[in-house]
């Protein structure tokens, strides 16, 4: 039900992507609110990071550096926050540490009321507003598909519009699905888009997700339920931008061997993470879960997820279009359709595009 715990960590996250980084009216920090902050701080991790030795560690880290005058320039919450952010990835090396100044930030609780019926109306909109964080859809020439996805936001909001960007493209010969500025988000949109392009009729187990806090596991799986499943090759586009269920993304089409991936390794974010306050509107996030694939029994924690097509991620686009159109000419039976298709192909290695035209043929 939308009531559910996995519904509230979704909206959590999505409502601090909704809430911005303030500077108007920064709250001023004195050495003791930075002392006191950086105590709750290390507190917090060492109950909830989900590597109870590097815990300890990271949060001591903390201390010390605040303590030898380190954070003392840190005048405000927005710098501290910042400064904090930058030391906790360097520490850890873990990119799914996060903080920042967000007004008005509280920290859900274990019996915290679900989200109401406005508020999910709220979130609902927002996510249209955004366009379900499709960027672009489109058919590039020789009847390539071609999808920018910027986020995974809630499945609960963006499912429909997943499957209706895919039904547009039901019809290409190749589709290319472009991770590149995609930093993650909800991993059951990551299961809900997968099932687009796995076997019909059937549920594949993606990953696991072993939580710390609640010592609980979360199994997560295709589903079911499309009558049209998009059954032709596909291209991912990767960068070291790419992050977190975006990686996961990449990292099932490599594992089921169902996608080529092209571009760059990603960032290497595997661990979920869950958002607590520290007081004077400052929020830190902190790596809670470990995600275990269900084929591989590991993850991309570190290492990120790497292309089977090497190429800088600028260029990755037109790496993956030529690739196909080469394909495609190759398994093409009718001449004029060959013809018409090794024509496309040069000028996709050219990196040029077919101008339109607004005029009558044979006009002037």
């Amino acid at each position: 039900m939308l009531g559910s715990k996995k519904l509230v960590s979704a909206v959590v996250l999505g409502a601090l992507w909704s809430l911005p980084a303030l500077a108007a009216e920064d709250t001023a920090l004195s050495a003791s609110d930075r002392a006191a902050i950086v105590q709750t701080l290390a507190a917090k991790i060492n109950a909830n990071y989900i590597d109870p030795t590097r815990a300890e560690q990271v949060g001591g880290a903390i201390i010390r550096k605040n303590a030898e005058g380190g954070y003392a320039a840190a005048a405000s919450a927005t710098a501290f926050s910042a400064a904090l952010k930058k030391d906790l990835r360097a520490f850890s090396g873990d990119m799914h540490f996060s903080a920042g100044r967000y007004e008005g930030f509280s920290e859900p609780s274990a019996t915290e009321e679900p989200p109401s019926r406005a508020e999910i109306d709220e979130w609902r909109s927002a996510a249209a507003r955004r366009g379900y964080d499709i960027e672009k859809i489109e058919r590039l020439p020789g009847n390539v598909g071609y999808i920018e996805l910027r986020r995974f936001a809630g499945v609960e909001f963006v499912g429909a519009a997943y499957t209706a960007a895919m039904s547009l493209l039901a019809g290409t010969d190749a589709l290319i699905l472009d991770l590149r500025r995609n930093g993650g988000g909800d991993p059951a949109s990551v299961a809900y888009l997968m099932s687009h392009f796995l076997s019909a009729g059937k549920v594949h187990h993606l990953i696991d997700i072993y939580d710390r806090p609640t010592d609980t596991t979360r199994q997560i799986w295709t589903v079911p339920t499309f009558t049209q499943r998009y059954d032709k090759p596909v291209y991912v586009l990767i960068s070291a931008r790419t992050g977190s269920a975006a990686e996961d993304c990449a990292y099932d089409f490599q594992v089921l061997k169902r996608g080529t991936l092209v571009g760059e390794t990603t960032i290497g974010a595997s661990n979920p993470s869950s958002w607590y306050s520290l007081g004077h509107d400052i929020a830190v996030s902190i790596p809670t879960a470990r995600t275990i694939n269900f084929v591989t029994k590991t993850n991309w924690e570190h290492v990120g997820v790497k292309p089977d097509v090497a190429v800088p991620a600028a260029q990755a686009l037109q790496a993956a279009h030529v690739a196909i159109l080469r394909n495609l000419v190759s398994s093409a039976k009718k001449g004029d359709e060959r013809t018409q298709l090794q024509r496309l192909l040069v000028m996709a290695e050219k990196g040029e595009t077919e101008k339109p035209v607004y005029i009558l043929r044979g006009e002037r």
